[in-house]
């Protein structure tokens, strides 16, 4: 719809609904482990951001409020009305936008391995200037360090996730680092008002445990809880865990 790529499974006999954003460089399939785990009644919603997966390269100017729109546009195809948001890093962004916007139906939050502010003009500019000179190939290695905790290269499906990376487009990776760089909603913390867990892989260093911490601080009804052995994706590394803090969240 609208150019992007989503998948929905409705909800059965009144179970809840999940609405999934996910992270740079990433597609739909970062939470795959993550769903797997979940009951199958379970109404899910997953997309590709602007210029990631198979959804369609921005246009003009791409934000969080941009990207937030297309989330609240499918919201409204599907006609979904109570759900949790579930935040990967850039979609963590996305969801806390979406947790004042749709503060009647957003029942719980989850944020992983995100912040309110993530980085400065001084780290985000060169990894712009960089992809579009050189392609994502050429900091690709620095990404995945970052993504994963240490040793996670040597497992079978580490070069699956290199492929991932390394065939987003360009164009669409730097917009959303720009997004992400132009981007501060800290003062708004205190307006988020659902229950809201926050997580982050103990490993990871695109945002720091201190990081994501500070972000859960800022909103009132927030718990912080570190995931072991994981990195920036501990959806992925961690899926049994990450499940189970969700499963445990939403049930409150």
């Amino acid at each position: 719809m609208n150019g992007i790529y989503h998948g929905y499974r409705a909800p059965q006999d009144g179970a809840p609904t999940l609405v999934f954003a996910n992270s740079l460089g990433t597609d739909l399939r970062v939470w795959d482990r993550v769903v797997a785990e979940l009951p199958e009644g379970w109404g899910i919603l997953r997309q590709d951001k602007r210029g990631h997966g198979l959804s369609q390269d921005t246009a003009a100017a791409l934000s969080i409020e941009t990207m937030t729109d297309d989330v609240e546009a499918l919201l409204d195809y599907y006609g979904i009305g109570h759900f949790t948001g579930v935040g990967l890093s850039v979609g963590g962004l996305i969801m806390q936008r979406l947790a004042l916007r749709r503060a009647g139906t957003m029942t719980h939050l989850v944020l992983s391995d995100t912040a309110a502010k993530i980085g400065s003009p001084e780290i985000w500019n060169p990894r712009i200037e960089t992809v579009l000179a050189s392609g994502i190939q050429a900091i690709s290695d620095a990404i995945l360090a970052r993504w994963f905790a240490p040793g996670y290269d040597a497992k079978e499906d580490f070069s699956m996730w290199r492929l991932m990376l390394e065939r987003t487009p360009a164009q669409g990776y730097a917009d959303v680092c720009a997004a992400i760089r132009d981007a501060d909603y800290t003062a708004e913390l205190k307006q988020i008002q659902q229950p809201t867990l926050v997580l982050c892989g103990s490993d990871d260093c695109s945002t720091p445990p201190e990081l994501v911490k500070a972000t859960a601080d800022g909103i009132s009804n927030a718990s912080f809880v570190t995931i072991a052995d994981a990195g920036h994706l501990p959806c992925v590394e961690q899926p049994s865990h990450f499940t189970t803090l969700l499963r445990d969240h939403v049930a409150k």
